[in-house]
């Protein structure tokens, strides 16, 4: 009992704990339980090679051995039982020393936020938003109206325009035409001279055959 007291402290004279040092005590006294625990597990098995070795030489020996180990037994389990309880707290206090920091992490942040947003007002924010959208359109206007061009185009046909612009495509029409069909130096010369009349079959037929007549007497 003054073991526990020494470990745990007496509530009566010492103050509470904190978690971090309430945890650290459990640990020790978990550790000199798994002490105690090996050391009766070895006086355990011990106790029965006793029983064993003088079963059949001297009962009262082997007797006075097994009771021992009965003892033994009954000693582990209440260890084991405490040490399962040790656990249990100590594992309890691991998740409220958690939790607490956690809620400490928590309540500063909830902290820094309500400073942060100590010299903000929503109507404030409100307003300033519908500020900022005013003043993006007043810019939009702005660059709409210096994008458009003023004095510019404004008195011109479009109608005049397509005129102007079929004419330039026949003049580049034309362009081509002649340079796939050669320049005017390139074509004969027209002919001056007044073509011959052309003669009557018949005269032709009667040079012919008077042809002939002087060929067959040139031949005879």
């Amino acid at each position: 009992m003054n073991v526990f007291r020494k470990l745990l402290g007496d509530s009566k004279k010492d103050k509470a704990p904190t978690p971090q040092e309430a945890i650290q005590r459990l640990r020790e006294v978990e550790e000199m339980l798994g002490k105690k625990s090996d050391f009766l597990e070895k006086k355990i098995e011990s106790e029965i090679n006793i029983a064993k070795k003088n079963g059949t030489k001297n009962k009262r020996v082997a007797i006075q051995a097994l009771k021992r180990k009965k003892r033994l037994e009954k000693q582990l389990q209440q260890i084991d039982g405490t040490l399962s309880t040790i656990e249990f707290q100590r594992e309890a206090l691991e998740n409220a020393s958690t939790n607490t920091e956690v809620l400490k992490v928590m309540g500063v942040a909830s902290k820094a936020l309500k400073s942060a947003h100590n010299n903000l007002d929503v109507d404030q924010v409100h307003d300033l938003m519908d500020d900022v959208a005013e003043q993006q359109e007043v810019a939009n206007e702005i660059s709409e109206a210096i994008s458009n061009p003023v004095g510019f185009d404004q008195n011109i046909d479009e109608d005049d325009l397509l005129a102007e612009l079929e004419e330039l495509e026949q003049e580049d029409l034309d362009r081509q035409l002649l340079e796939v069909g050669g320049t005017a130096e390139d074509l004969p010369s027209v002919p001056t001279a007044e073509p011959a009349e052309a003669r009557p079959a018949k005269a032709r037929q009667v040079e012919d055959d008077d042809d002939m007549k002087e060929l067959e007497m040139w031949a005879s």
